[in-house]
């Protein structure tokens, strides 16, 4: 039952994945996505759209001012009137003019602010948003293919940048030009219903055209994105590998590799701005077609005598509002297309609820630690040979098991399925006879220690990353765990002491600092990888010892080729190629000649037992 349903959830999970991967986002779509967080702030939509109705009213002054005056001033000409009669015409003109100037000037603040406060802070929750799920998914999600760290970065802000921009344009250009554009066509139709009609013939083939320009840009544009996330995963690549870029001498390597990337995105862009060029002319011909109609129709109306001469110049004015979102249609498109784009792989991220952590309800008073394995198979995602292999377990609880074997043989894959990392393909695992699934994740972890051979050390002074084992543990507790680790004394010779940053410390330092987290966090259950490796004799011998007064009482399970850890266990599991090769304690699986035997000699070989021994005796 438990294989079919785990099977089960595998096949939804993939299909989940290739839907997210064929699932282009539509323009509704991609509204109805936004509109969650667009919606707290409808006060400020509301106002824009207030504002967006008043200036859309008052962009039409202009034409009709300008008729008026040609108008009246003709009509002085004719009869033979000059500035004296015209003074009051041109005092009434610049009063309004003037007085719409002021207006406009408070309509555009108020559009503009507004609008830059509704991106500032739909930005600021889509971030939050999406780090909020992100730090819910499983860590199959992060071991995918494709979501390496610095294209996951790239998609997030280049996602927010094109999705807040939208926003933002939608409120402050798009908005008023279309309100714009759609009072100015009412009034030309309500002027003279044949000019209305050029005015509105020549939209629709503007935005055919301009539909045809996106369709043939839209995959050139999903290239460049790719483009630009495999560019920043090779930055951030060199940067966390320069130390071995450099000690072999490879920058030139790098620096091809690189320029190729370079290459192929400039190539793209440059395909893509050449075709945006020559639809851009199409459209800017389209656009001055209408003008010149609207010019002979109205200059045929005024000849026939059923238009002033100053219709001519409304009906040009008119036509120009009609057509301004015209003129801006190719930057619309741009940001559109950019944000339907970006916006495919920045919700794949967020809606990516196939991947988010699943979670029992199961929380006991008490956690003895004794773990049961079952037949249990795991493999990695995007990895076709299987890790772990019928692996069959039992781990007693207040003891110490350790995990044997070379390079690969899945010890630490197997830590991975007891922390609850990843969900097993079939089998169970049991923790004090409940399945493991069964458990409260956050629960579980919480009695969980781990200490791996490589720790992650935050951005933050000392004392906030030993704090991390335990946010509410006091200053006192902090320096006691830093002595079970041996670290305080060598904090203390820093000049802050506990308040310098936890990156002046070395690799050594930095491994002590997540021991001392362990001790911090003081759990039931204990996972060692290689806790050791980073550290020097020395400071090996003081943490064996410390370890050695936390494993009392505790079920510890220890990954590591350092011969006095594995000595002391209760029980060895030897791993070969995700199998159980062997198990029992020490004595007993050695004078077996089998793998651990070998294992073991090759330890005791590597550290010239014989030598060091012949050393101590003389």
């Amino acid at each position: 039952m438990f294989e079919s349903y785990t099977t089960r959830h595998i096949f939804i999970h993939q299909i989940c994945v290739i839907v997210a991967k064929i699932d282009y986002m539509s323009l509704s779509r991609l509204f109805r996505k936004i509109q969650p967080y667009v919606k707290p702030y409808r006060w400020l939509v509301a106002l824009t759209l207030l504002l967006t109705l008043i200036g859309s009213l008052t962009a039409q002054v202009n034409a009709w001012v300008l008729r008026y005056t040609v108008d009246r001033i003709s009509g002085l000409l004719d009869k033979g009137e000059g500035l004296a009669e015209g003074a009051s015409i041109l005092i009434l003109i610049s009063l309004i003019l003037i007085s719409k100037e002021l207006i406009n000037s408070f309509i555009q603040f108020g559009q503009k602010f507004y609008g830059e406060k509704l991106r500032i802070v739909v930005s600021r929750d889509l971030a939050q948003s999406v780090i909020e799920k992100v730090l819910t998914y499983k860590m199959a999600f992060f071991t995918t293919g494709g979501n390496q760290p610095g294209k996951l970065q790239t998609r997030i802000d280049r996602g927010i940048e094109s999705l807040t921009r939208l926003i933002q344009n939608f409120f402050i250009d798009i908005l008023p030009l279309f309100a714009n554009s759609i009072v100015a066509l009412v009034l030309m139709f309500n002027a003279n219903f044949y000019v209305g009609s050029v005015g509105l013939c020549i939209v629709p083939i503007y935005f055919y055209v301009s539909r045809i320009q996106a369709g043939k840009l839209s995959g050139s544009r999903r290239k460049i994105k790719e483009l630009r996330e495999n560019k920043s995963q090779g930055i951030l690549g060199i940067l966390d590998s320069i130390t071995v870029i450099k000690s072999f001498i490879r920058e030139n390597i790098e620096e091809e590799k690189q320029m190729g990337l370079q290459n192929s995105l400039t190539a793209t862009q440059m395909k893509t701005r050449r075709i945006s060029f020559l639809f851009d002319g199409i459209k800017s011909f389209i656009e001055q077609i209408g003008v010149v109609l609207i010019i002979i129709l109205t200059a045929y109306f005024v000849l026939k005598g059923e238009m002033t001469l100053g219709a001519i110049m409304f009906h040009v004015l008119l036509f120009n509002n009609v057509s301004a979102p015209i003129r801006q249609l190719h930057r619309i498109y741009d940001q559109m297309n950019d944000a339907l784009i970006y916006s495919e792989a920045f919700f794949e991220i967020l809606d990516a609820e196939c991947q988010t952590e699943l979670s029992g309800d199961y929380k006991p008073e008490k956690i003895e630690g004794k773990f049961e394995l079952r037949k249990v198979n795991f493999t990695y995602p995007d990895n076709q040979k299987r890790t772990l292999v019928d692996i069959d377990m039992d781990i007693s609880p207040g003891r110490v098991t350790a995990l044997v074997g070379l390079s690969g043989a899945g010890k630490s894959t197997l830590i991975n399925l007891l922390d609850k990392f990843y969900e097993p393909d079939s089998g169970d695992i049991l923790l004090d006879g409940v399945s493991l699934s069964e458990y409260d994740t956050t629960f579980l972890r919480s009695r969980i220690g781990l200490v791996l051979q490589k720790n992650h050390i935050f951005n933050g002074t000392i004392e906030e990353n030993i704090r991390y084992g335990n946010p509410e543990a006091t200053k006192a507790e902090i320096e006691d765990a830093a002595r079970k680790s041996y670290l305080h004394d060598q904090i203390l010779a820093f000049p802050e002491q506990y308040d310098s940053s936890a990156l002046l410390l070395s690799g050594g330092q930095q491994q002590k600092i997540a021991i001392a987290r362990m001790f911090l966090k003081d759990p039931p259950i204990i996972f060692l990888d290689e806790p050791t490796a980073s550290l020097d004799a020395i400071s090996t011998e003081q943490i064996k010892q410390s370890l050695d007064a936390i494993k009392k009482g505790r079920t510890v399970v220890v990954i590591s080729h350092s011969i006095s850890q594995i000595i002391d266990s209760n029980c060895i599991y030897v791993m070969e190629n995700g199998h159980i090769a062997e198990s029992g304690p020490h004595d007993s699986i050695y004078h077996r000649n089998g793998s651990y035997k070998k294992i073991f000699d090759a330890m005791a070989r590597s550290l010239n037992i014989d030598k060091i021994t012949h050393t101590l005796s003389s």
